[in-house]
């Protein structure tokens, strides 16, 4: 184990936001991060994991310990007549955790294709796009509590996954409660692929785009190839501008709410959901209250998807966005959405 000190962070944010860790220490195998909570120096500081940084805004300097997970491996661990199951370790790319998946014939992850981060950040989120979900193909994690060391592995029920939220971002506020918030450290995710498989097409841009090409009964690699393409020409590489993907959460409101802002505004887009509320698309309310394009200082909203925040002064330190200039664009979009819609704009990352 070592312990790194004044380390830049720019690199390690798809943000591109420029601050350092007071300390770093990388966790390549468990027992880098046994090593790290029998030291009794460092047991005993506040620690922050990083992963990907693909879903998070630092807003100054990092003093807790940074432990910058870099588990590696992808194997798969088990076959039956009915599924696939594939474990990946928690520091793997999770696009290219994806690609492999397809590549060796375990299909099942490709509508999730080109979402940035890590494998170990994928629970935590329950990341989803394209119709799908991490949670519908979610298997198991193994991961280790911070404050005692010991390890333990969670099933998808015992992770209780929903819209963007699991356990992991919830903080138990009394003994007995079950949040793990600042709590845990995901070592490896092994994820449930069914047998046969059946491409998820239920998202209009993916049924479009089958009929363009004419292709009935398209491949794993075909579904993995468009959702890369719909992505794409949507959503800025952060390698080329800085962003968090998404940076708001679609709300959810009641049939009732619904059809008073369509009485209002019949042009918005929402979807009804299997619960009965209404998803509404937080693009849409941003861009209809005049952000798209906007800038806050080298803060901005992407042109082509209000829903992106993105860092206009690139990588350059001296003209990257700050934190501070992320949110306060993210708070004055907020403020707009709640005035036109009555709508409160919950963010996606983690605020540092």
């Amino acid at each position: 184990m070592q312990t790194e000190r004044n380390v830049p962070l720019q690199s390690y944010n798809t943000f591109g936001i420029v601050a350092r860790a007071h300390r770093l220490v990388r966790i390549g195998a468990e027992a880098d991060l046994q090593a790290v909570l029998a030291d009794a120096e460092l047991a005993a500081v506040p620690k922050f994991v990083l992963g990907g940084g693909s879903n998070i805004v630092l807003t100054g300097d990092v003093r807790p310990l940074v432990l910058k997970v870099e588990v590696p491996g992808v194997r798969l661990v088990e076959e039956t007549d009915k599924l696939w199951v594939v474990e990946a370790g928690a520091g793997e790319g999770w696009h290219s955790t994806v690609e492999w998946t397809v590549q060796h014939g375990f299909p099942g992850l490709e509508n999730l294709a080109l979402i940035p981060g890590t494998v170990g950040a994928s629970p935590v989120q329950n990341i989803g796009a394209y119709g799908v979900e991490l949670q519908d193909r979610f298997h198991s994690l193994d991961a280790i509590d911070l404050q005692t060391g010991q390890p333990f592995t969670l099933n998808a029920a015992q992770c209780a996954f929903g819209y963007r939220d699991s356990v992991f971002k919830h903080v138990a506020a009394a003994p007995g409660d079950f949040g793990l918030a600042g709590r845990a450290l995901i070592l490896r995710v092994r994820f449930l692929l069914p047998k046969p498989w059946k491409p998820e097409l239920g998202y209009l841009d993916l049924e479009r785009r089958r009929a363009e090409e004419g292709v009935e009964h398209p491949t794993p690699r075909q579904v993995f190839d468009w959702v890369c393409d719909i992505r794409r020409a949507k959503l800025p590489d952060w390698r080329v501008v800085g962003n968090a993907g998404s940076f708001f959460k679609n709300p959810t409101v009641s049939p009732e709410q619904c059809a008073d802002i369509i009485a209002r505004e019949p042009r918005i887009v929402h979807y009804p959901m299997p619960d009965g509320s209404i998803k509404l698309a937080a693009g849409w309310l941003i861009d209809a209250c005049g952000w798209k394009g906007k800038s806050v200082g080298n803060a901005g909203v992407y042109e082509k998807q209000a829903l992106v925040l993105v860092n206009r002064g690139g990588a350059d330190p001296a003209s990257a966005a700050t934190g501070g200039e992320v949110m306060t664009l993210a708070k004055a979009i907020q403020t707009s959405v709640y005035e036109r819609f009555g709508i409160r704009l919950e963010p996606e990352p983690v605020v540092v």
